[in-house]
């Protein structure tokens, strides 16, 4: 992919929707147009079983006209398809209902500098040296042991893609990233029962991916500690969510402070702004410009220029999470969150995952949750959960077919620790995290 010059005809497709917009009669108009291609290879049990490659494109249009947005969207960037798309949009917007809060972000708030964050590593990665380390990945996970018997597959991934945005306020702005990925997924057997389980990687550079014999490794000891699961009890104790689930139980945190959450009255942690929703050792803080970090970003989604803020502080929430629609609805300004939340860092207060678990004496350690039982309007949390059971500091066998419950607002301020085994893989960067108490309902 050039990206120099995909950038360069993307703005010209942006601007020619413009103007086309203008001429229309919009009073404002915005366009995102973007391009992505990538490659995706699956081997599974030392064979080839996928091979995918993509080539995606697309234009969306936004216009603005007496207080009635329409949109309109295309994946084809000839001339005539683009005016037709904006007429489309134009069209639209003279049935749709006026929206006082619709338009473009104010002006001043727009970024004036797009910072280089080094999100851009192509991988010039052939299909043949793919399907070799997805088959070595794989060939890891079965060795390791006897009791892996099945496999879901090994698969590696490489992705790249430009996203650009232009407003009627003069802003034309874009920038291209990478994705790229290995994972594995495996079946552990004993007697007559089979435990599944996965591990991964993602990077924006090649050379950063975890090598794929460690993928397949960890991937196939994942499913063989799950062998012999019990069953447990009805009971109450404390529940330690592992990194890559504990970035889970935040996620529920950032979608109840969202602008759409608040003007809708629809959250647990209604009007929470300045009240005390975590413990006071608390601190969250979200930083958009960590280079190569999968959450980074020169700007938001609606061009709006982004800056690192606490949004917890010893426990309080200092603000919310906002675009500029949802920011007008709340009579307040943009937070530069149009598009989600920009790489959200918890500051540990304890050590990792097994230094957390060596004080606990009878503990439910979540290995894998199912269903969607979390409601963040409410509140109420009830999840499907596999796991692990925890005495003396120690793992002492599986659990399988438990219920995890309780109320968000409690299970946040019911944290005991922040763990130092930080997962940076996505968006929420987070370590290991301690309840000190939820319903664990079992047999």
């Amino acid at each position: 992919m050039d990206a120099f010059a995909l950038k360069k005809q993307l703005s010209e497709i942006a601007e020619r929707a413009l103007a086309r917009a203008q001429q229309g009669g919009a009073s404002a108009a915005e366009a995102g147009v973007s391009y992505d291609e990538g490659l995706s290879v699956t081997v599974r049990l030392g064979s080839l079983e996928t091979l995918e490659r993509q080539r995606d494109r697309g234009l969306a249009v936004t216009v603005y006209r007496d207080g009635r947005k329409g949109s309109a969207s295309t994946a084809d960037f000839s001339v005539a398809a683009v005016n037709e798309t904006v007429d489309r949009a134009l069209s639209i917007a003279r049935f749709t209902e006026v929206d006082e809060y619709a338009g473009l972000p104010e002006p001043d708030r727009l970024a004036t500098d797009v910072p280089e964050l080094d999100l851009y590593h192509p991988w010039d990665l052939s299909v043949a040296d793919a399907e070799t380390l997805a088959q070595q990945t794989e060939a890891a996970a079965r060795s390791h042991d006897p009791r892996i018997t099945n496999s879901e597959g090994g698969t590696v991934n490489s992705h790249e893609s430009i996203r650009l945005y232009a407003n009627s306020h003069g802003f034309c702005a874009g920038y291209p990233t990478s994705y790229h990925s290995a994972s594995c997924a495996v079946l552990a057997q004993q007697d007559d029962v089979m435990e599944r389980d996965y591990w991964y990687t993602v990077a924006r550079r090649a050379e950063d991916l975890q090598p794929g014999e460690e993928i397949g490794v960890r991937a196939a000891e994942r499913a063989l500690r799950r062998l012999g699961a019990r069953q447990i009890q009805t009971r109450r104790a404390p529940v330690v969510f592992p990194p890559e689930m504990a970035r889970g139980l935040l996620g529920h945190l950032i979608a109840a402070v969202s602008g759409a959450s608040q003007y809708r009255r629809a959250s647990f942690l209604l009007d929470a702004k300045g009240r005390q929703i975590l413990p006071d050792f608390a601190r969250i803080e979200e930083d958009p410009f960590i280079p190569r970090a999968m959450g980074s970003v020169p700007f938001d989604r609606e061009g709006v220029a982004v800056a690192p803020r606490r949004l917890i502080d010893a426990g309080e929430l200092t603000g919310y999470v906002l675009s500029s629609y949802s920011a007008r609805r709340l009579g307040t300004q943009t937070t530069g969150n149009a598009g989600g939340i920009h790489n959200l860092i918890v500051s540990p207060t304890g050590g990792d995952l097994e230094s957390l678990l060596a004080p606990l004496d009878g503990a439910f350690l979540v290995g894998e949750l199912m269903g969607q039982g979390a409601n963040t309007v409410t509140g109420d949390y009830s999840r499907g959960a596999a796991g692990f059971w925890v005495e003396h500091g120690e793992i002492q066998y599986p659990v399988n077919e438990v219920t995890i419950a309780g109320n968000l607002s409690d299970m946040l301020l019911g944290i005991t620790a922040f763990g130092s085994d930080i997962d940076e893989r996505g968006t929420i960067r987070c370590g290991s995290i301690v309840i000190g108490e939820m319903t664990i309902a079992g047999g």
